[in-house]
């Protein structure tokens, strides 16, 4: 119990003896949307398509991928400019900054050590 007494809440318990856990790291959509960037310079449209392989469940949200790149660039992570290239209308190309390949290799950083922390739990897991 909590400190007013209520349960608490577990978000992976579908029954008795029935569980599911989703492990994923928060903001994940960062990196991801970094590294796309990394490799190649691309606009909104492009970015959500390529995140498709990132994500569980393959849907990206354009409001929130609209609202990361705008903070991105308000940041200095990334630059954008208008691009008339591309066939239709006007597109935002965005490009990644130094300081956001900073971040990108951070991000890298960390995400191999909590690999290691995972991979260490599975195998004590194994040993059981």
């Amino acid at each position: 119990m909590d400190k007013r007494g209520r349960q608490p809440r577990c978000r992976c318990r579908l029954g008795p003896g029935n569980y599911q856990v989703q492990a994923r790291v928060e903001r994940f959509i960062e990196p991801a949307v970094l590294l796309l960037l990394a490799e190649s310079p691309s606009h909104g449209y492009e970015l959500a398509e390529a995140l498709e392989s990132f994500l569980e469940d393959g849907r990206v949200d354009f409001g929130n991928l609209y609202r990361l790149l705008r903070s991105l660039e308000s940041e200095g992570l990334v630059t954008s400019v208008w691009s008339e290239e591309a066939p239709g209308p006007l597109k935002r190309t965005y490009k990644i900054t130094e300081e956001g390949s900073q971040l990108l290799d951070a991000w890298v950083e960390s995400l191999r050590a909590g690999q290691e922390r995972i991979a260490s739990l599975l195998r004590r897991y194994e040993t059981i």
